[in-house]
């Protein structure tokens, strides 16, 4: 049978008709997924069209995968991050939504306060259990939209549900007919997709949920959840680690709309990035990130890495204000008391920090030779570097007219009497054992000293 289709506009054989194969025993991919050994990444060279959105946008997770990793958040903490990151999605909400749990009084203080700010972006979401008792808190306090977990691999499905396939769809789809009787629209989380049958049963599970969601005329959101950080970015990668193969299977067979779909991943195997960004190139409108990339086990897809990711892409960064990405990064640091990994990109202290002296001298002649950006633009961080015993002359020099604002004729250059005075010094301190950058503290003692000394 030949029809029209609405995406390409061609005709396309509608054939592909995908039933659920209730399986008596679980396919766990052991081939792919030994657990003794590395998981293998294998190739079918079977190439999906690259068909990116016109519209793609940010998703966050923080004050839900985000917390459960880390001590709860305040009432105060979740309002000020809010308020952050509405000012870094900017004019035109492409950081969209936020998820919140909904379970203790403080989550509902914090979803009510963050209401009351009257922002239009991030629009306040919720992950709940499946329960009606959840739905009607959800419809109580005016949330739209809820996500519920339904986990597709039968790792999940055999070992952890104990049910077949056939009753775990059965079991999600009357959850799902309960969030569009509460009149909210359901977000389904199929977790664990790149460890499921994609043909099995993801496919003609989410071809009954879009059947579900035409007869009760609500739309629903389907969010591909790379639960253990499984996929894979590059073309021609079978399913089911293939990044662009979910993507693409998910509108064609299954009749998700790019508007609809939202890809969440994890960073196990530092793919997190890379992933979303091929989500983006594939079809899916939405990627799911945490603030700082703070989640479960290695973490979520960093949101302020898809900030630049999606200008990188766009060519522009749309009235997103990336000086937020500081603002938020030193919340975390100053008022929660979260240590940043100083290499983290972005955030991290050392982030656009050189120790060497080779480097510092190419950053007085002109700080594009060794700045990925302009960091002070962008991130409100000039360009720096710390003091140690491979910084030389140049790096001592670039430090004073950093720290002491001096620009211009007001500079200082590495011939500068001052300059030699703290070198014989750092030498000195590292002639003696020392081990460590020397703080920001010591040099701005060393040189009252040696003024004093004039």
């Amino acid at each position: 049978m030949l029809e029209i289709s609405d995406k390409t506009n061609l005709l396309e054989q509608a054939s592909y008709k995908y039933t659920l194969q209730d399986v008596p025993e679980p396919n766990l991919y052991r081939d792919v997924y030994n657990y003794e050994e590395v998981p293998k990444v294998a190739f079918n060279h079977r190439r999906v069209p690259m068909e990116t959105p016109p519209d793609i946008w940010i998703t966050d997770t923080s004050f839900r995968d985000g917390q459960q990793s880390m001590a709860p958040y305040t009432v105060k903490q979740i309002v000020d991050l809010y308020k952050l990151m509405s000012k870094l999605g900017g004019p035109y909400g492409l950081i969209r939504q936020s998820e919140f749990f909904i379970y203790t009084k403080k989550d509902r203080e914090a979803i009510e306060k963050c209401m009351d700010l009257g922002l239009k972006f991030p629009e306040i979401t919720t992950w709940i259990r499946a329960t009606k008792n959840d739905f009607k808190m959800v419809k109580d306090l005016g949330i739209k939209e809820t996500g519920i977990l339904v986990s597709c691999s039968d790792y999940h499905i055999f070992k952890k549900m104990n049910m077949t396939r056939r009753q775990a769809v059965d079991y999600y789809l009357e959850t799902i007919r309960d969030a569009f009787e509460a009149g909210v629209v359901p977000r389904c989380h199929l977790e664990d997709i790149t460890r499921a049958d994609f043909y099995g049963f993801v496919v003609p599970f989410v071809n009954e949920i879009m059947k579900l969601s035409k007869e009760a005329g609500i739309p629903v959101k389907i969010r591909a959840c790379d639960t253990m950080g499984y996929g894979v970015p590059y073309t021609e990668v079978a399913l089911p680690r293939s990044v662009p193969g979910i993507i693409y299977g998910l509108q064609h067979y299954a009749g998700v709309p790019s508007e609809m779909l939202e890809w969440h991943g994890h960073n196990d195997f530092y793919k997190a990035v890379s992933n979303a960004a091929t989500a983006w190139l594939y079809g899916c409108c939405a990627v799911n990130c945490s603030l700082l990339g703070i989640g479960e086990r290695t973490g979520n897809i960093p949101l302020e890495a898809m900030v630049f990711e999606y200008g990188s892409l766009k060519g522009s960064l749309d009235g997103m204000d990336s000086t937020a990405i500081t603002e938020i990064a030193r919340y975390f640091s100053d008022e929660m008391g979260y240590e940043i990994p100083p290499m983290t990109p972005f955030v991290g202290e050392n982030f656009n920090v050189t120790r060497a002296g080779i480097h510092a001298d190419g950053l007085m002649k002109d700080e594009e030779i060794y700045n990925i950006f302009n960091t002070d633009k962008l991130l409100k961080r000039k360009p720096g570097v710390t003091i140690s015993k491979t910084s030389g002359l140049a790096g001592i020099a670039y430090w004073i007219n950093e720290h002491y604002d001096l620009v211009g004729d007001q500079q200082i250059h590495k011939d500068d009497p001052m300059v030699h005075a703290l070198k014989d010094w750092v030498d000195e301190l590292y002639a003696d054992n020392r081990t460590t950058s020397i703080s920001n503290k010591e040099i701005k003692e060393k040189i009252k000293e040696l003024k004093g000394n004039d």
